[in-house]
């Protein structure tokens, strides 16, 4: 335990500040989601001989979310574009196989609403498309006239697709450039270029909320260095696997995650969560 006890108090408090947004389900649900992200990443990083530090969590005891996530630490520089691409992926994969579950077992729990509930004291959720296409696997169509509702377990399911999202965008020291870069070398800064000015085309015309997120990323992520041995290409299979977890990315993005105006939007949060 020695050494370790910013992670635990860091993981303490942000246990307390998820519990404060959204309850018991909702703070259990996204911190399994969260550490289940970072223990991928830390499970392969250690895989590859790269000295990695266990998750630090971010509390913000503040909406919508009661947390900025979780970090790892990793200290030298990469031996392999392999290893980049496998500590990279490992992540966003493993995050999935607990968040996909929270969503089919928040929708489960969800209810349906009458559109005139939902005016007041409700936030709107935009959907990603894979958001929505399990939605309607689990659900069908909504009766006409209604909203959902969120449970807190679905809400967290939520949370963590946009998380994977923005985790995979192909720029820098994200998950997404870690992976562009392994795929493509250093003709990924051109994907990084493009995706930042895709990303400030949706800011600007759509949801000027990302305005802070590019800035923190243009100032502190959007250099990528070099492994050691940038020459090996990767083998097929991972070749294959990128083109997969890129796939995943544009089904998990909401370009509008949140929409202040009420009016046929599928997915409604109570602000004052169910516990």
């Amino acid at each position: 335990m020695r050494g370790k006890w910013l992670n635990i108090l860091l993981f303490a408090l942000a246990v307390c500040s998820t519990y404060l947004i959204g309850g018991f389900w909702y703070s259990l649900s996204l911190i399994s989601i969260l550490l289940a992200h970072e223990m991928g990443h830390f499970v392969m990083s250690r895989r590859h001989g790269v000295p990695a530090s266990l998750p630090y969590f971010l509390p913000v005891p503040i909406p919508p979310f009661g947390t900025f996530g979780a970090i790892i630490k990793m200290k030298g520089r990469m031996s392999s574009r392999k290893a980049l691409f496998d500590i990279g992926v490992a992540g966003p994969l493993v995050g999935l196989l607990v968040t996909l579950p929270a969503i089919i077992i928040g929708l489960l729990l969800s209810k349906t609403v009458p559109l005139a509930q939902t005016q007041d004291h409700f936030i709107h959720l935009g959907d990603s498309l894979l958001f929505a296409l399990v939605e309607k696997a689990v659900l069908g169509d909504l009766p006409e006239g209604y909203d959902l509702l969120l449970h807190p377990v679905a809400y967290a399911g939520w949370v963590g697709l946009f998380v994977t999202a923005l985790n995979l965008l192909p720029v820098g020291q994200l998950d997404g450039g870690h992976i562009a870069y392994a795929l493509f070398g250093r003709k990924s800064k051109i994907i990084f270029g493009l995706t930042i000015m895709l990303w400030m085309g949706i800011s600007f015309f759509f949801y000027v909320g990302w305005t802070l997120m590019i800035v923190l990323v243009l100032l502190f992520g959007f250099r990528h260095p070099p492994p050691l041995d940038d020459v090996t290409p990767l083998d097929l299979k991972r070749k294959i696997l990128g083109g997969v977890v890129f796939s995943l990315f544009i089904l998990s993005f909401t370009p509008v995650p949140f929409i202040q105006a009420p009016g046929g939007l599928k997915d409604i949060l109570q602000l004052a969560l169910p516990r």
